[in-house]
């Protein structure tokens, strides 16, 4: 299918997403897929609301792209936060960068800074919108167009699933999209400052995401899986809270 094809079948899916789903948001960490939906919804689909997460360790040129995104295109978006009282938890009980040391630690942070907080930005939605794409890992290759996502409640629309990389480049360029200055430094991936690095030619895409660990085609914060089949998070990370901080 060509890309204009594929442009156009994604606006016949956001239509439908604004219509029949409201409230719908879109989920975006600013890399490159997602900065494709924000151009989309921001210029033509505006009852699609927009949210992100702020880990609190984002690269810095994270954070300038979401200022340039908010003046490019006006659309007010909201910023979940981890809880301060879990951070403070973790950090004393483990230290500040005990993700380096185990897996188990790192999913810990992971859902203190990440899943919680998008826990709070789905509730009351009918649909959460995201960039991911099937080429992106071998975990997300049996992933569908529309999922029912059980943990939230609500069904989950990966409208660019079928994307391909050279798709999402030349429609950023063909539209001037604003994209993370990382991304020209060899980030074809991009999340916490300290769990990101550059990766080298040949090497998967999500290589330079928690390097230390093995399996780099299937590493995953845990945004993304269902947690009614994950295994238990551990205590000191496990605290519930219902407000935008």
């Amino acid at each position: 299918m060509s890309l204009e094809a594929k442009i156009s079948q994604l606006k016949v899916l956001l239509g439908q997403i604004e219509r029949e789903f409201s409230p719908a948001a879109f989920a975006t960490s600013f890399g490159a897929e997602d900065m494709v939906l924000l151009d989309l919804i921001a210029r033509e689909f505006s009852g699609i609301q927009v949210f992100t997460l702020d880990t609190g360790r984002l690269p810095k040129e994270t954070l300038a792209l979401m200022e340039v995104s908010l003046v490019r295109y006006g659309k007010p978006f909201h910023v979940f936060k981890p809880r301060p009282e879990a951070v403070e938890n973790y950090v004393n009980t483990l230290g500040a960068n005990a993700f380096y040391e185990s897996i188990e630690n790192r999913k810990a942070c992971c859902h203190i800074r990440k899943v919680e907080p998008l826990g709070r930005a789905l509730t009351d939605r009918r649909a959460w919108l995201t960039g991911l794409r099937r080429e992106q890992a071998a975990s997300r290759a049996a992933l569908a167009h529309q999922e029912n996502d059980a943990t939230h409640g609500l069904i989950k629309f990966n409208p660019l699933l079928d994307w391909t990389n050279d798709d999402v480049w030349t429609y950023i360029r063909a539209n001037d999209v604003p994209y993370n200055a990382l991304h020209d430094r060899g980030y074809p991936s991009i999340g916490c400052e300290p769990c990101t690095r550059a990766v080298k030619a040949g090497e998967d895409p999500r290589a330079g995401r928690w390097w230390w660990e093995s399996e780099a085609g299937k590493k995953e914060c845990g945004l993304h899986v269902d947690e009614t089949k994950a295994a238990a998070i551990p205590q000191y990370s496990n605290i519930s809270i219902k407000v935008t901080l």
